[in-house]
């Protein structure tokens, strides 16, 4: 049997494209190998949304060099948003690569390992959902579903447009009948994933219209399915209806990730993000007036080009005023390709490192100030295995997409996949700990 090993960067829908490649490629016959070392063929699936991913990708492409280079039998190749913003330039710039493909082009991976070609091939047209192909999930109660691909919107330091095209969403009725088969398969909790997952089925054709919010109520009532999440969405697509999702559909959970990238109008207008501050804070009030109890995280971007000191300030006020559960905080880096490497008055280091800082603290006392809201209630927590810092112990997450660690029923500790009642006893920023209720496996 030939191996294989598959590196991912990146976000949510590259590690579902990776658990698609997995399930492409054991259906030819191939075995997951432990290490680089062990593996027949070896594979990167890349992202290009910040420099430190170009970064640390280049240092593992070095080391899949060294090992081709002990066995020239050896296959690399390179996928995803990286490769397909690169193209050609991929075997230009390291020559030992056998095969690169783009996002829309995963399924050509298969064609090209079946194929008798003995040159280097690249595959870079948008065509086809990776939710098309065979799965091998990571976790077997969980899965991701794959409604949408590509963006229309053009935000200016946004690459994603041009690594997966135009938006395209799948029909309702596929994506339905796959969440059914996965909850006939054991899963418990799925997450719909799209580059913008709230304007999801404006292109679908005329009589298979169905809104993001009704796609919402049609996985809700597939048996079987406890949880649902979803990533990402974009704040200028985020309608009443959605939220109302939260409040009304049992299984949709009480998480919302509302990306705020500035708190500055003018730096929002420069990013073409097509809402401003007061848009962003009135579907914030919604969320709070519909779904009291729902956690909000979100994103932010440091130092965009042309950013003061008085702009910067205006995101800590809207950290302090939102009160984030979490956030994924960014410094700008241009990425080639997109307007905003081309703009004027860059940022330097110097002035980017302390405010990041500065939001990082903010960021951080927030959150753990939320958290204390879950000391003393009872939580129900979808158990994912053991602790990463003590065995003894279980870890899950609630709802509210917090992980929390705790001491199982010593008589029947749960098993991963189950759903538990968990006493929270203390909470810090990023995690809570508890204890099991006796007798609240589910």
């Amino acid at each position: 049997m030939k191996s294989y090993h598959l590196t991912t960067f990146g976000c949510q829908m590259n590690e579902h494209d990776s658990e698609r490649m997995k399930g492409m490629l054991e259906s030819l016959g191939y075995g997951e190998a432990g290490s680089r070392e062990e593996a027949d063929l070896i594979l990167f699936n890349t992202c290009s949304i910040r420099e430190s991913a170009d970064s640390r990708l280049v240092g593992h492409l070095g080391e899949a060099k060294r090992l081709k280079g002990e066995d020239p039998s050896r296959v690399v190749g390179v996928g995803g948003c990286w490769s397909q913003s690169m193209k050609e330039r991929v075997f230009q710039q390291f020559p030992f690569v056998d095969v690169a493909f783009g996002p829309g082009q995963v399924h050509r991976l298969a064609e090209f390992l079946t194929s008798d070609s003995l040159t280097a091939q690249g595959f870079f047209e948008f065509e086809g959902f990776t939710g098309h192909l065979p799965m091998k999930r990571t976790r077997e109660f969980q899965g991701w579903v794959q409604i949408s691909v590509g963006c229309n919107c053009a935000c200016a330091y946004c690459i994603v447009p041009s690594t997966r095209g135009r938006e395209v969403s799948r029909p309702a009725d596929e994506l339905v009948a796959e969440v059914a088969r996965l909850a006939a398969d054991g899963v418990r909790e799925v997450t719909l994933l799209g580059q913008n997952v709230n304007s999801y089925g404006r292109d679908l054709p005329k009589g298979q219209k169905v809104t993001f919010a009704e796609l919402l109520a049609m996985v809700d009532a597939v048996e079987g399915i406890e949880r649902v999440r979803y990533t990402s969405p974009h704040p200028k697509d985020m309608r009443e209806a959605v939220i109302r999702a939260h409040a009304e559909l049992p299984s949709v959970c009480e998480h919302i990730h509302l990306p705020l990238q500035s708190g500055s109008s003018r730096v929002l207008k420069a990013m073409r993000r097509t809402y401003d501050r007061g848009r962003y804070m009135d579907r914030v009030q919604m969320i709070r007036e519909i779904v009291p109890d729902c956690a909000i995280t979100t994103d932010i971007i440091v130092g965009f080009p042309g950013e003061t000191e008085a702009e910067f300030d205006e995101t800590l006020e809207v950290v302090e005023e939102v009160r984030y559960d979490s956030a994924f905080t960014f410094v700008f880096s241009p990425r080639r390709g997109t307007t905003a490497a081309d703009l004027a008055d860059p940022i330097p280091h110097s002035v980017k490192r302390p405010r990041m800082e500065r939001l990082v603290e903010a960021v951080q006392r927030i959150a753990a100030e939320r958290s204390q809201r879950f000391v003393g209630r009872s939580m129900e927590v979808l158990v994912e295995g053991p602790s990463r810092t003590d065995p003894a112990r279980l870890r899950g997450r609630i709802r509210h997409n917090k992980t929390v660690n705790f001491a199982p029923d010593a008589a029947r500790p749960a098993k991963p996949g189950e759903l538990v009642e968990v006493e929270i006893v203390s909470a810090t920023s990023t995690t809570l700990a508890g204890e099991e209720l006796i007798s609240t496996v589910a």
